[in-house]
């Protein structure tokens, strides 16, 4: 069986095993034998081998200008490229001509009838919106003291911040506190030796050296004011508690102890006395009086108060 070894395409002849033109033979040798076709491909196989390359044939694009074919440029925006086809190429449909289609409107479908509410239904609706807001929000007195706590413990509590106001001493105000300090110093101090004060004061006015006892008996303050005459002082003490009193008589005088015993003693009391030896000093005591002499004074305490022996002697030792 012998096969077709060639192809014929666009009225021309090519060699189906090598793809290579053949010129059109006799009938006589279109028969071809299977050791020629093996030959003829061993030498278009050599060929192809054998055969020089073909020169590049690729431009210098940095150089010469990119070529644009004609077939290839639109003359108008929105206009198809014209490709050149071939008369026998019949396939392609010609363009079709598109024709914009408007989109469909949207219709809104209306009822023919509104809804309308029943009659009955408003008048219900109606009576329970009054009502509604008519009607007050009982509370309770439990949730009105509960809100009211609420309310104050999350409202703060603003601390009042305390300006701690600076203390400067000027000189002024250094020396008015100083004067202060001594006045109240003198002050106190006189009052503590204002018996003293006043006693020297009607020593002075009465020409005497009178003095003030250092002890008195506990319960005794002294009388103001002191009372004086010419060469006499005269202290009284009074009870706090009673009307009982003791007086101190100092008066200028040369007499010696036993001057005053004839003189005073003797004469008030008679054999009726008590001689006592205290510091030196010679004290007789007679009708609840006291009398002895020391340094040119002659000192006599007259009293109704309860004193005793040690009392009386405490107070002849102190003056």
């Amino acid at each position: 069986m012998q096969a077709n070894k060639t192809v014929e395409i666009n009225g021309r002849l090519y060699d189906a095993v090598t793809g290579l033109p053949v010129n059109k033979v006799k009938s006589s040798e279109k028969t071809v034998s299977p050791a020629n076709v093996k030959k003829r491909a061993a030498e278009a196989a050599a060929q192809s081998v054998h055969a020089q390359p073909q020169r590049s044939q690729t431009l210098h694009r940095r150089a010469a200008k990119k070529v644009i074919p004609s077939v290839l440029k639109r003359t108008k925006p929105g206009q198809h490229m014209d490709i050149t086809r071939s008369s026998k190429v019949a396939k392609f449909a010609p363009h079709p001509t598109t024709i914009p289609i408007a989109p469909p409107k949207k219709t809104i479908a209306t009822p023919d009838i509104a809804p309308k509410a029943h009659p009955l239904a408003a008048r219900a609706f109606e009576r329970i919106t009054k009502t509604a807001v008519s009607a007050p929000v009982q509370t309770s007195a439990k949730q009105v003291k509960d809100a009211a706590i609420d309310k104050v413990l999350k409202t703060p509590v603003a601390t009042p911040v305390r300006k701690r106001r600076s203390f400067r001493w000027s000189g002024r105000s250094t020396i008015i506190t100083a004067m202060f300090l001594v006045l109240i110093v003198g002050a106190y101090v006189i009052y503590i030796n204002l018996a003293s004060i006043s006693v020297g004061f009607a020593a002075s006015q009465a020409g005497i050296n009178a003095t003030y006892p250092k002890y008195k008996p506990d319960g005794y303050s002294l009388s103001q004011p002191v009372t004086y005459s010419d060469g006499t002082v005269t202290l009284k003490f009074t009870s706090n508690s009673n009307d009982s009193q003791f007086t101190i008589v100092q008066t200028r005088s040369s007499w010696d102890s036993s001057a005053v015993l004839t003189n005073v003693v003797k004469k008030a009391a008679g054999d009726n006395y008590i001689t006592t030896q205290e510091s030196g000093l010679t004290i007789y005591s007679y009708n609840n009086n006291v009398t002895w002499v020391n340094g040119g004074i002659l000192y006599t305490i007259e009293s109704n108060a309860p004193l005793s022996g040690d009392q009386i002697r405490h107070i002849a030792t102190s003056l």
